[in-house]
């Protein structure tokens, strides 16, 4: 029978299947294609350990419920939470932790994201090679544990009719001497204990033990001298080499009356241990203009002059920033260095040290610039510093 001789309910039956048919295909055409899309291969580092996952998801949120991964608030995530993934992307998680620090002597508990102890340090602010660590820059962070930080400071000691102006980063008065060079003799008093913590201006008065000897062992102060720095702004100085005080010994011929000595002629003196020269680097670079601050409202520039200027940085030192970043990123919070993966405003090496401030750190101008201030806080001490630096060498 010829289609058009079948009756109409048989022909209104037949088109019913044709179009379940197509309904149902196109139902599973639609699921796999949706698989394919929320299916990939995902690299996902949880607190330093990388791992590739199959994950399911559009999100990174939805990547990590798939993984079994939580994070709270306090806790890094990088892309954010409600970011798409892409096949083959990376999604990074630090899990906040309570660390106790001891600052100089001072406890406080602090919430960190960071591994190692370095990464602790910087993320205190605390400027690079200047500080004395209870444990190595590359050890990772135990719970528990606490982080001893003695920071650069200088003590006055009184002796031997001088006054000497050591710089230490040493954590107590004991371990301060022998970094200023002061060697005691049995029998010396100190005003303060050995083992009393060293603060920065800190005076220690020594007095030297009484003796009717005839050889007699006394510090000798250090010089200081300048040396030009093109690398360091004008008005900037830095230590570049720690003083150490010397030491002398003189021999004496002792006058005896009676048994008594009445007197003594120092008859030789020898320098046993020279002084170690402090020297201090004076910059010799040039600012930059600084009417070069104005800047226009709401951009990533302005962001930046009101961020520096929070930390009591002014126009001077923003201008060094605004050169600086100028010829790093253009200040554009998507720059990429393709061949050595630096990223963002401060071309942060690699891009990702700047999820320590925040999981937005691809995107948040607010987040890169933090991160690139507390950088060049505590490696340069401040933009000028950094400016200066990356003019002699081309980076910084």
């Amino acid at each position: 029978m010829r289609p058009a001789d079948r009756p109409a309910t048989a022909r209104r039956s037949g088109a019913l299947h044709v179009v379940a048919r197509s309904v149902v295909l196109a139902l599973v055409v639609g699921a796999t294609s949706a698989f394919a899309v929320l299916h990939k291969e995902v690299t996902l580092d949880v607190d330093g350990t990388a791992v590739e996952v199959q994950a399911f998801g559009r999100t990174v949120g939805d990547v990590l419920a798939g993984s079994d991964v939580q994070v709270g608030e306090r806790d890094l995530v990088a892309p954010a939470l409600d970011q798409p993934v892409s096949r083959g992307g990376q999604i990074v998680v630090r899990h906040g932790r309570e660390l106790q620090v001891e600052v100089d002597g001072e406890e406080r508990t602090v919430w960190s994201t960071a591994l190692t102890v370095g990464e602790a340090v910087d993320g205190l602010g605390l400027r690079d090679g200047e500080v004395r660590l209870s444990a190595s820059r590359t050890a990772a962070l135990d719970r528990g544990d606490v982080l001893r930080v003695s920071t650069l400071k200088t003590i006055h000691l009184v002796v031997d009719g001088q006054v000497i102006d050591g710089l230490t980063s040493a954590s107590t008065v004991r371990d301060g001497l022998k970094d200023v060079g002061l060697v005691l003799d049995e029998g010396d008093e100190l005003s303060v204990p050995l083992d009393a913590t060293a603060v920065d201006g800190l005076v220690v008065l020594v007095t030297r033990a009484a003796t009717d000897g005839e050889t007699v062992t006394e510090a000798m102060p250090f010089a200081t001298q300048e040396v030009e720095d093109p690398t360091l702004v004008k008005g900037n100085k830095v230590v570049k080499t720690k003083g150490r005080a010397g030491v002398r010994t003189t021999t004496y011929e002792l006058q005896v009356v009676g048994g008594v000595v009445v007197g003594r002629t120092a008859v030789a003196s020898v320098v046993t241990t020279a002084p170690v020269d402090q020297v201090v680097r004076v910059g010799t670079a040039e600012l930059p203009d600084p009417s070069t601050v104005a800047v226009e409202p709401g951009t990533a520039q302005a962001l930046g002059k009101e961020m520096a200027a929070a930390r009591g940085w002014g126009d001077d030192q923003f201008a060094c920033l605004l050169s600086l970043w100028n010829k790093e990123s253009g200040w554009r919070v998507n720059a990429e260095n393709k061949s050595s993966g630096a990223y963002g405003i401060p071309q942060a090496l690699p891009g990702t040290k700047m999820a320590t401030v925040g999981a937005d750190w691809q995107t948040n101008p607010a987040t890169q610039i933090t991160w690139g201030l507390n950088y060049i806080g505590g490696r340069y001490g401040d933009p000028c510093g950094a400016w200066a630096h990356s003019q002699a060498k081309g980076w910084y």
